[in-house]
C-alpha cells in the first residue's frame, strides 16, 4: 500500500485539482465508452436476429428438404449476405453466387486434373484470384471464388458430389437472407435511421455548445478540444450514410415498408446538407480558436448565435424522429443568423467575420436539411441577417445599438 504523505504546514496542494480533473475526465470517458458500446449493440440487434433466423432456416431447408447431409454452405451464404454493407445486400447475393460458380468450376477442374494436396490448393487459389481479377470482377467475387475453391479442394476427398450442393446452397442461403430482410423480419427503416442519426447530430450540437462556451470564457483549449472532436466525425457520418442506404433498400424490397418511401426520401435528402453542416462547423470552430488566440473582440451575440445553431440541430433531430415538419428547427436556425448579424454590427475582427459567415452557412445547411430549397434558404438567411453596412472590424459608435434583423415568418 502506498500512502500519500501529508503536506507540510504552509504548502499548497498544487496537484490535487489537476488530479481530480483528470480522474473526472477518465470517469466521463468510461461512461461515454459504455454508452457508445450499448448504442452499437442496439444498432446491430436487428441485424443479429435477422442473421440468426436466416442461418437457421437455410440449415433446416438444406438438410430436411434437400437432403444435404452437411448443410454448411447455406447458412454461411445467408450470414455472408446479411453481413454485407446494408443497402448492398441484393448485389452482394448476386456477387456471392457468381463467386461460388467460378470457385466451383476452377476447383473442380483442377482437382480432377491435378488431384488434391498442399501445392494443388495453392495453385487453385492463385488461379481463381487471377482469373476473376482478369475478368474485372469485384473484390467480393474474387474473395468468394478463392474461398469456394479452397473448400472444394479441402473437402472433396471426404465429400462426394460437393460441387452441386455447394452451388445450390449458395442460391438458397442468399435467397433466404433476402427473404428474411424483405418479408419475414423487415426492420423499421425510420427507427434504424433515427438511431444512426443520433450520434452524428449529438456530436454536432455538443461541439457547437462547447465552442460557444469557450468563446464566452475565451478558453482556447476548450474550443480546441471541440475542434479535435469534430475532426473525428467520419464514423458518425459513415454510420448515418449506411443506415440511409439500408433503409432505402428495406423500403424497396419489403412490401410492409413501402408506405415509408416518402419519409425515407426526406431523410436521404437531408444527409448531404448535414454532412456540409458538420464540415462548416469545423471551420467555424477552427476560426474561433484563432479568434481567441489573436485576442479579437467577441460580441455577446456571437456565442449566442452558435448556441442557437446547437439548439436547431437538437430540434431537427427531435422533429425528424417524431415525423414532424421541422418548423422549430428552422426558426432556431434563423435566430442564430439574426444573432450573427448583431455580432457583425457590433464589430468583429477578421476571424470573427469568418465565424459570422460560418454561422450563416451552417444555418443554411440546416434549413436545406429541413426540406427547404437552397435558393429559398439563402433568401431567408439574408433577410434574417439584415443589412450591415459597417466595414468588418469597425466598432460601433458610442451609444449606438445595432438594429436587430427581422426574421421572416415560418410558413
Amino acid at each position: 500500500m502506498v500512502r500519500r504523505a501529508p503536506l507540510r504546514e504552509g504548502l499548497v496542494d498544487v496537484d490535487g485539482a489537476r488530479i481530480a480533473e483528470a480522474t473526472e475526465e477518465l470517469r466521463h470517458r468510461g461512461r461515454a465508452t459504455l454508452h457508445d458500446r450499448l448504442h452499437r449493440v442496439r444498432m446491430a440487434g436487428g441485424l443479429a436476429v435477422q442473421a440468426g433466423l436466416a442461418a437457421g432456416l437455410a440449415y433446416l431447408i438444406s438438410h430436411k428438404l434437400l437432403g444435404n447431409p452437411q448443410p454448411v454452405f447455406g447458412p454461411i451464404s445467408a450470414v455472408g449476405t446479411l453481413a454485407a454493407s446494408v443497402g448492398q445486400r441484393f448485389r452482394r447475393t448476386v456477387e456471392l453466387i457468381l463467386g461460388v460458380a467460378i470457385g466451383v468450376a476452377i476447383g473442380d477442374v483442377l482437382v480432377y486434373l491435378l488431384g488434391t494436396g498442399a501445392w494443388q490448393l495453392g495453385l487453385v487459389v492463385t488461379v481463381a484470384i487471377l482469373l476473376t481479377i482478369f475478368a474485372g470482377a469485384s473484390v467480393a467475387i474474387v474473395i468468394q471464388a478463392a474461398a469456394t475453391a479452397v473448400l472444394i479442394v479441402t473437402l472433396s476427398p471426404s465429400t462426394e458430389d460437393l460441387e452441386i450442393p455447394r452451388f445450390i446452397d449458395a442460391f438458397l442461403g442468399g435467397g433466404i437472407a433476402l427473404l428474411v430482410t424483405a418479408v419475414l423480419l423487415p426492420l423499421n427503416p425510420l427507427r434504424v435511421i433515427n438511431r444512426a442519426a443520433r450520434p452524428a447530430l449529438d456530436l454536432l450540437a455538443d461541439q457547437l455548445d462547447a465552442a460557444a462556451d469557450g468563446l464566452r470564457k475565451r478558453d482556447r483549449d476548450a474550443i480546441q478540444r471541440a475542434l479535435d472532436r469534430m475532426r473525428n466525425n467520419k464514423e458518425e457520418l459513415a454510420t448515418l450514410a449506411e443506415a440511409i442506404k439500408g433503409a432505402k433498400e428495406t423500403a424497396t424490397l419489403s412490401p410492409a415498408r413501402w408506405h415509408r418511401r416518402g419519409e425515407l426520401t426526406h431523410y436521404a435528402e437531408a444527409a448531404d446538407p448535414i454532412d456540409r453542416a458538420m464540415r462548416n462547423t469545423g471551420t467555424l470552430i477552427r476560426r474561433s480558436v484563432t479568434l481567441v488566440e489573436d485576442e479579437e473582440p467577441v460580441p455577446d451575440p456571437m456565442p449566442d448565435g452558435i448556441e442557437h445553431l446547437a439548439e436547431a440541430v437538437r430540434l431537427l433531430k427531435q422533429e425528424f424522429a417524431a415525423g414532424q415538419e421541422p418548423q422549430k428547427a428552422r426558426e432556431r436556425s434563423l435566430r442564430a443568423v439574426s444573432e450573427a448579424g448583431r455580432a457583425y454590427g457590433a464589430g468583429v475582427g477578421f476571424s470573427g467575420s469568418v465565424v459570422v459567415a460560418q454561422i450563416r452557412t451552417t444555418a443554411s445547411d440546416l434549413l436545406v436539411a429541413s426540406g427547404i430549397e437552397q435558393e429559398e434558404a439563402n433568401r431567408w438567411i439574408r433577410t434574417a441577417f439584415g443589412e450591415q453596412e459597417r466595414p468588418v472590424g469597425e466598432p460601433a459608435e458610442p451609444g449606438e445599438a445595432p438594429k436587430p434583423p427581422t426574421a421572416p415568418p415560418i410558413g
